[in-house]
């Protein structure tokens, strides 16, 4: 099972966790957030976030997604990967998540793929046209 961790600004990254908890009816295991507030050196907390990704790998590698690209949670989380082992992702969505955890199971590569897919997928101008579309399927 590839692992999950999410590096975000404050209670974000639980918040996330909690609400796919809620989609998937249990808080889903190998799942870990590290809040980064304003006040945290990246420097400091890069060990922490590190020995996170240490607790999450039992073999299948470890997804990290970030919240902003360029913000303090993305560039600690970019000082995390490993080509082929830990992957990253900036822009962490709920949609994104879900579909990570649902897909969890296959290589890290498609779990990558599946998230990102799932992350643009969940992403809609909501119109009529789009209500009624959701309505069909």
């Amino acid at each position: 099972m590839v692992g999950i961790l999410i590096v975000a600004h404050g209670a974000f990254g639980e918040a996330l966790i909690h609400c796919a908890s809620h989609v998937l009816g249990e808080r889903p295991p190998q799942v870990l957030q590290l809040g980064v507030t304003m006040d945290d050196d990246p420097e400091a907390i890069l060990p922490q976030a590190e020995e996170l990704v240490k607790q999450l790998d039992q073999g299948q590698g470890v997804l990290v997604f970030g919240d902003i690209l360029g913000a303090t949670p993305c560039n600690v989380a970019t000082r995390l990967l490993v080509p082929g082992r830990v992957e990253g992702i900036s822009g962490v969505n709920l949609p994104m998540l879900i579909r990570a955890l649902t897909y969890r199971e296959e290589a890290l590569a498609s779990v990558t793929e599946k998230a990102l897919s799932g992350g643009v997928a969940g992403v809609v101008h909501l119109n009529t046209d789009a209500c009624n579309a959701v309505h069909r399927g």
